[in-house]
């Protein structure tokens, strides 16, 4: 039991100081970050998107006319 332990503590030590385990972690916390600030302005987000596409879609029309 304590070879596996051992074993297992050697793999975590060596992905924490592997430079390619680190980039991941940077990647993860980036989307987290991402996620966080889209549900912190979801509302307002949506919303600016709506305006957007129905200023475009009346541009469009318009043009059409």
């Amino acid at each position: 039991m304590k070879k596996l332990w051992s074993s297992a503590k050697q793999r975590a030590v060596s992905f924490w100081r592997n430079e390619q385990g680190i980039g991941t972690l940077e990647i993860v916390l980036i989307i987290a970050v991402v996620v966080i600030i889209f549900l912190a302005f979801k509302n307002f987000i949506i919303q600016y998107v709506n305006d957007f596409i129905g200023r475009s879609k009346k541009g469009i029309d318009d043009a059409f006319k």
